[in-house]
């Protein structure tokens, strides 16, 4: 059976740092935290049997990342560069995903508000600037990059040619000028807001009267409450009954 003599391992400053960080790290993967330990263990002196047993790994594993950090420092923690298939989408191709996607749609004559990604391949397919890609592709594509069309609101960004223009002159009246001269004592400013659902809540929900409390009391002894029940549009005497009639003074269940 072959017999291994340990690496020995020295760390800097900076190492030993950045060690102790991944391995108190409380969002630290457990791979890395791993490797760490192992390390830190290794500066120590310690055994590469001892390190295996006080983390539960094997041998092997405390042996080869011992030995990676001994020969390549922090880089040897990383891991290998894999064999794998090629990307099928080439780097042109992602280019021209990205480009499309920093335009908006009115700009390209599609009638949509912020991009997709079905549109975008549906945009793609039909000007042939790319092979068929998949929608979920495209967004893949677009998740490596900071462009992410589907977080666009109009709204947010208005996209009117004509709105600094019409914002201006809001912003001017109030600030008291109406085109360019300043508002007289006299003049008045309407502000005229279509708000159909708050009109109709007014409507069919009339103001409370301060005098009326919940459940046919009252804040004040000269002022009874409206309905038995308040609010008035949820009680009607249609579907709540009125109080019973107060027994007179001194029959045997005037006490309630």
């Amino acid at each position: 059976m072959p017999q291994y003599q340990a690496v020995p391992v020295t760390l800097t400053a900076a190492e030993r740092k950045t060690l102790k960080k991944r391995a108190r790290g409380a969002k630290t993967g457990y791979r890395d935290w791993l490797r760490a330990q192992i390390v830190l263990a290794a500066a120590r002196g310690r055994a590469n049997a001892r390190i295996a047993a006080d983390l539960g790994v094997s041998v092997d594993t405390a042996r080869k990342w011992r030995g990676r950090f001994a020969a390549r420092s922090l880089d040897g923690l990383e891991d290998l560069a894999r064999m794998g298939r090629p990307r099928r989408i080439s780097a042109l191709e992602r280019a021209v995903v990205a480009a499309l996607a920093c335009q908006l749609p009115a700009a390209t004559g599609v009638p949509l508000s912020r991009w997709t990604g079905p549109e975008l391949a549906a945009e793609l397919a039909a000007r042939g600037l790319a092979r068929q890609v998949s929608a979920s592709s495209i967004l893949r594509i677009l998740a490596e990059h900071p462009i992410k069309p589907w977080q666009y609101q109009s709204w947010i960004f208005p996209r009117d040619p004509q709105f600094a223009a019409k914002a201006t002159v809001i912003l001017d009246l109030y600030q008291g000028y109406y085109q360019g001269k300043r508002l007289a004592p006299g003049d008045r400013v309407i502000s005229v807001d279509a708000k159909p659902s708050i009109q109709a809540r007014n409507r069919c929900h009339p103001a409370r009267p301060p005098a009326a409390s919940r459940c046919g009391s009252s804040t004040s002894t000269s002022a009874p409450a409206p309905w038995p029940c308040w609010p008035p549009w949820m009680c009607t005497p249609g579907r709540c009954r009125p109080p019973p009639p107060r027994p007179p003074p001194g029959s045997p269940r005037s006490w309630r």
